[in-house]
């Protein structure tokens, strides 16, 4: 029965994915996105047939567990649009590194403000990086992964939407500067976006998104730390 779990759990997990992402394709619609549209009809498959969390994660995990090797697939990009790293790595650099340390800076002032208890308060300072890295760095850091996740996704979606009203009013018309807007500021869900608006945007919004991850692996330690002494101070 177990076995027939797992894979009824991934089988599932999958096919909601392939069916929301073709919505999304389809409309156009954030709020059709994968990221969105897959959990709340997980949810409500298993609330109405009165599955448990615990059953449906046995085949779940298994996707999660594959998540950190897959960021080595983040690697392909880099070595695709070397001509294009190479070109604007300055300028990928000082702008992701100041991102970065804005982003867990501001990430932790917050919750700090709203008065959460510590765990809370270090799970989401790599909220603005990939799932994958995200979670690692936030149990480097003695966070949560899974509070991490949740927000990591937040991030994402409301990045996306925020970044192109941005780029709507603004007169921002250098594809390098919107893809690097998208990655920095909504990682993977960003590039997703950036790719609609063009290929330099998308890959610009990559190259963004992988240097946010290996910039905050980092610098998330020290900065956290520091941040930490300060605010207990």
């Amino acid at each position: 029965m177990s076995i027939v779990f797992i894979i009824a759990s991934i089988l599932l997990t999958v096919i909601i994915y392939l069916v929301s992402k073709r919505i999304y394709i389809k409309t156009g619609k954030m709020v059709f996105s994968p990221i969105i549209l897959c959990p709340v009809i997980i949810i409500a498959f298993l609330m109405f047939f009165h599955i448990p969390y615990e059953s449906y994660a046995k085949g779940g995990n298994w996707l999660s567990y594959m998540l950190q090797p897959a960021t080595v697939a983040l690697a392909v990009p880099m070595y695709k649009y070397r001509a294009t790293v190479k070109k604007y790595l300055f300028e990928i650099m000082i702008s992701v590194t100041g991102g970065a340390i804005v982003a867990i800076v501001s990430s932790m002032l917050i919750a700090q403000f709203l008065g959460v208890n510590s765990t809370f308060v270090t799970s989401l300072a790599p909220r603005s990086v990939t799932t994958p890295i995200a979670m690692s760095v936030s149990e480097i850091i003695g966070g949560n992964p899974s509070i991490t996740a949740v927000f990591v996704i937040c991030t994402g979606i409301i990045g996306a939407v925020l970044t192109s009203v941005i780029l709507k009013y603004l007169p921002i018309k250098n594809p390098v500067t919107k893809g690097m807007l998208f990655g920095i500021s909504a990682h993977g869900t960003g590039t997703s976006k950036a790719y609609e608006a063009g290929q330099v945007e998308g890959t610009i919004a990559s190259l963004a998104m992988i240097f946010m991850g290996i910039i905050t692996t980092v610098i998330a330690p020290e900065v956290v730390d520091l941040c930490v002494h300060i605010l207990v101070k």
